[in-house]
């Protein structure tokens, strides 16, 4: 074969290294939206608007279990500079990145901070669309569902 190295296997070493390339790169970019998971649930404890801000979408679209939608507007206002989440916990994560798009799901526990001493809290099931903007992960989408105790 001319213009091909192969390697002892017969196998495309230019292809291979290629898709060993992609492998590292998908893997890497797995790693970076769960760190902006991460960085999401840090942001929606503390109440830092402007972390939040740098991660949300513009055209967010934020759905509770309840039913109601926020949009990043609606988010800011309502969480920014304040202690409406007194934890936030995540189990059962499963990441997917296919090309610019960034699939989350995950358990979600939190306590509610309500006010005056008074808290309550959730067991919900969400789902979380990301979109790549340049070196960045942004929150496109969320929305969640009750769950079984």
């Amino acid at each position: 074969m001319v213009g091909k190295e192969l390697n002892n296997d017969g196998i495309d070493l230019v292809t291979d290294l290629a898709s060993e390339a992609r492998i590292r790169d998908g893997a890497s970019e797995l790693a970076a939206l769960e760190d902006a998971v991460e960085a999401l649930r840090r942001a929606l404890v503390d109440g830092d608007g402007e972390a939040l801000n740098r991660m949300l979408h513009e055209r967010l679209t934020y759905s509770h279990s309840n039913g109601r939608v926020w949009t990043k507007e609606e988010l800011l206002q309502n969480l920014s500079g304040k202690k409406r989440y007194l934890s936030v916990s995540l189990s059962e994560q499963t990441v997917e990145v296919v090309g610019s798009v960034g699939v989350v799901r995950h358990t979600y526990d939190v306590v509610n901070n309500l006010g005056e001493g008074r808290t309550n809290s959730s067991h919900i099931g969400v789902l979380l669309c990301w979109i790549k903007a340049g070196e960045n992960w942004e929150l496109l989408a969320r929305s969640s569902t009750t769950l079984p105790e």
